[in-house]
């Protein structure tokens, strides 16, 4: 992978962790997911006016992949309402690499490099070590964080099929936020009503950052895929799990044990073998 590649996606990582963190801090996840989305629909919708539409190819994936990123949106709430930040978001984010290589192979024709493929997985096991405790995986939101792993690899293929058809990937990404976005306070309401999601409340403003940074952190992986395999590209973005263990001891008081710690060293060593 090219190194520009590898710094962006990166820092997408870095982007990532700071708006989960955003998320897991919050006291009705549910509602900041969705004023997030909100965020995310009505700048997305502002910035398609000045570009062109995507081909019509691509079409079908950013209206499938919208549909998985609400379901991705409810796994995760649900994930958090149950887990640690420092726990459940390792079982989602590290099954999900493996997942996508497979199924970029299958549906996409990918061909993995053996070199790549040794990285993701010691990328995918030192992520997926962040999450055990004494030898055991912590019980709660572990059902949730693993179905979010699934719609992070489904969404994730979609995605990395539908930009590559597209012939403009920031098109793309804009457009199938803006389904996203709009999809997202739909269940929200269908939940429970649109009063309390229109009220004003504390966390309003650092909800709607949360979402532009969502954003930008997933505009920027889209970009990546349209230029380099999807299972590299998805491993090197769950180091973010990496940024979200520093998050969870500064501002949670989660513990930063040896395991963790030998688990990040895992994770560095696969993503040098990536690049």
């Amino acid at each position: 992978m090219p190194v520009t590649i590898i710094s962006l996606t990166l820092f997408a990582a870095l982007l990532h962790a700071t708006w989960n963190a955003l998320l897991h801090g919050g006291t009705d996840r549910l509602w900041s997911m969705t004023i997030m989305c909100v965020a995310i629909a009505v700048t997305s919708a502002v910035v398609a006016l000045f570009l062109p539409l995507p081909a019509r190819a691509s079409w079908k994936y950013a209206l499938l992949s919208a549909l998985l990123h609400v379901g991705y949106n409810w796994c995760l709430v649900r994930s958090y309402q149950s887990g640690e930040l420092s726990q459940t978001y390792p079982v989602a984010r590290g099954s999900s690499p493996l997942l996508i290589t497979c199924a970029a192979a299958l549906f996409a024709g990918e061909k993995i490099a053996l070199h790549t493929l040794g990285g993701i997985v010691l990328v995918s096991s030192g992520i997926l070590m962040l999450a055990f405790r004494t030898r055991r995986l912590a019980m709660p939101g572990v059902k949730q964080a693993l179905a979010t792993g699934a719609f992070i690899a489904a969404y994730s293929v979609a995605d990395g099929i539908g930009v590559r058809l597209s012939g403009n990937a920031l098109s793309y990404t804009v457009w199938m936020s803006m389904l996203w976005g709009g999809l997202m306070p739909a269940l929200y309401i269908s939940l429970r009503d649109s009063k309390s999601l229109l009220r004003w409340r504390p966390g309003l403003l650092s909800a709607a950052v949360g979402g532009l940074v969502s954003l930008l952190a997933y505009g920027i992986i889209i970009f990546a895929m349209d230029a380099a395999p999807m299972g590299a590209v998805s491993a090197l973005r769950e180091t973010s799990v990496l940024f979200v263990a520093m998050l969870g001891y500064l501002f949670f008081g989660e513990a930063l044990t040896f395991r963790k710690l030998l688990a990040c060293a895992v994770i560095v060593t696969g993503t040098l073998i990536m690049g």
